[in-house]
């Protein structure tokens, strides 16, 4: 098998940014050297599969493809086979395994050849890896793990009923230190405290009208450069000097059309929660409006004037609560005992055949930084796990890792287009606060994890999300964020 008919373009994909899925190979009928071909390396490439740590009969490679038909076989020992288990038909080159791949373009972003140099750092979870697996017939297939849905409705009736019998009262702590801006204060300078002081978001106050309006973001600074990015734009880095809180607010929702039939820009509702609402309905606000935090205001006058700021409420602070709670009692929630790869909860590689599964964005390090931040605001993801060739897990760039562009008013003198990753990364790696540690922000943990595992490590702080990797080779399999546990948690 030499050259291919069938013209799948891999490598002018890679250079010119056309969508790319990473997709997992299996052959688990055993041999001493086993390789994978196909349209998509246009039948003149071997892709070595390598055995499965404690299954070394059962071959794996994980290789990125475009959407659309491919085709593809296995060389093992010395011959073509093709894995009769799955879609298979007659063709060019014999009997060939088929895949058809189709996703949506938003959720996935151009891959580019990267080295990323050493000295990342990332929390490895180093405890021992439950094999679920057994054999059938020379097949491998993970042991089935399930429990009834009277069950799973159990679980999820008595975690919603503890977090509304239960209030945003108990998130407050002993002492603490929350930060809010004025709307009347220039964007550089908001942008300047958020980075000094470590966090992604920020509560505004209107002194005018003697109440909280808002909140700014991560996000915002995101789409601030993106507007300095551009050709011809309205905002100029001298405005940047001068242009407030409040000017962006409203051009922002002039540029997202939030506007009346005179022309006037229509405010955002302020999402806010107050002492004494439960947590239930503080996790739904959170999740509905897609916030990562929610401030806590009280006010003891009746028209809600004097408002005192009190704490950022998060879902990882309403997980703490369910996990201490529920610590000594996990009996009653039998969906805690399952391993996260047998339920629906987070975003995973797709396996061969599921072409309707959410594809997970990841990114090369060698990547441009524009890249990444059209994907964060476009799919929707505060975070990208950042890989090498093999797929292997080498960091995380997030939503927050952009205040790191305000150390030395980096903005200034930067093109996003050019910009790696990478050097996005080197910028910020002593601009870590103590809120999100760099280990924090890397963490990982296995598919075979039980959910009450992953759960405890979610409700560590700082901990927002955790990449899902293969035991020994950190190939990313996927990831789980709070977001998605209380998505499944709450039905």
């Amino acid at each position: 098998m030499f050259a291919s008919s069938m013209d799948t373009v891999r490598d002018t994909a890679r250079n010119a940014g056309t969508l790319l899925i990473p997709m997992r190979f299996v052959w688990p009928y055993g041999g001493r050297s086993v390789f994978l071909s196909g349209s998509f390396t246009r039948w003149s490439e071997l892709v070595p599969m390598t055995p499965m740590e404690g299954c070394p009969t059962v071959f794996q490679a994980i290789y990125s493809l475009t959407p659309g038909y491919h085709q593809y076989k296995f060389f093992v020992d010395g011959e073509w086979r093709h894995d009769e288990q799955q879609t298979c038909i007659s063709g060019e080159y014999g009997v060939v395994n088929t895949v058809l791949l189709a996703t949506e373009p938003s959720y996935a972003a151009p891959l580019a050849n990267p080295e990323m140099a050493p000295g990342s750092s990332m929390d490895v979870d180093n405890d021992a890896v439950r094999r679920l697996v057994r054999i059938n017939d020379g097949r491998l297939s993970e042991a089935v793990h399930s429990i009834s849905e009277a069950d799973l409705q159990c679980s999820r009736h008595r975690i919603s009923a503890f977090l509304s019998t239960h209030t945003v009262y108990e998130l407050l702590p002993e002492s603490g230190k929350v930060v809010a801006l004025d709307i009347d204060l220039p964007v550089k300078q908001a942008f300047h405290i958020l980075h000094e002081q470590g966090i992604p978001t920020a509560p505004l106050w209107d002194f005018s009208k003697g109440q909280f309006v808002g909140v700014l973001s991560a996000s915002d600074f995101i789409l601030i450069l993106k507007e300095l990015g551009k050709r011809g734009s309205n905002l100029t880095e001298e405005e940047l000097e001068t242009h407030t809180i409040s000017a962006w607010k409203e051009g922002k929702a002039y540029l997202n059309g939030r506007v009346d039939g005179q022309g006037r820009f229509l405010s955002r509702q302020f999402i806010h929660a107050e002492p004494f609402d439960n947590l239930k309905d503080v996790a739904l606000k959170i999740l509905q409006n897609q916030v990562a935090t929610v401030p806590i205001i009280h006010s003891s006058a009746e028209d809600g004037s004097f408002p005192q700021l009190l704490h950022l409420s998060s879902l990882s602070g309403i997980l703490k609560c369910i996990c201490r709670y529920f610590r000594h009692c996990s009996s009653l929630l039998p969906v805690l005992q399952l391993p996260i790869f047998a339920i629906p909860v987070g975003t995973w590689v797709p396996k061969i055949g599921e072409s309707n599964r959410r594809p997970l964005a990841m990114l090369r390090p060698s990547a441009s930084l524009s890249s990444a931040l059209n994907l964060l605001i476009q799919a929707q993801v505060s975070s990208i796990p950042i890989v090498d060739d093999n797929d292997s897990l080498l960091d995380v760039y997030c939503r927050s890792d952009i205040t790191a562009l305000a150390k030395d008013r980096a903005y200034t003198h930067i093109n996003l287009d050019e910009m790696t990753i990478h050097q996005a990364l080197q910028l910020g790696q002593d601009s870590f606060s103590l809120y999100e540690p760099r280990s924090q922000r890397c963490q990982m943990c296995l598919r075979s994890d039980s959910l009450h595992k992953v759960m405890d490590r979610l409700a560590n702080p700082g901990v927002r999300r955790l990449v899902i990797v293969e035991a020994g080779s950190k190939r990313v399999e996927g990831i789980i964020s709070l977001s998605d546990v209380f998505k499944f948690l709450l039905g």
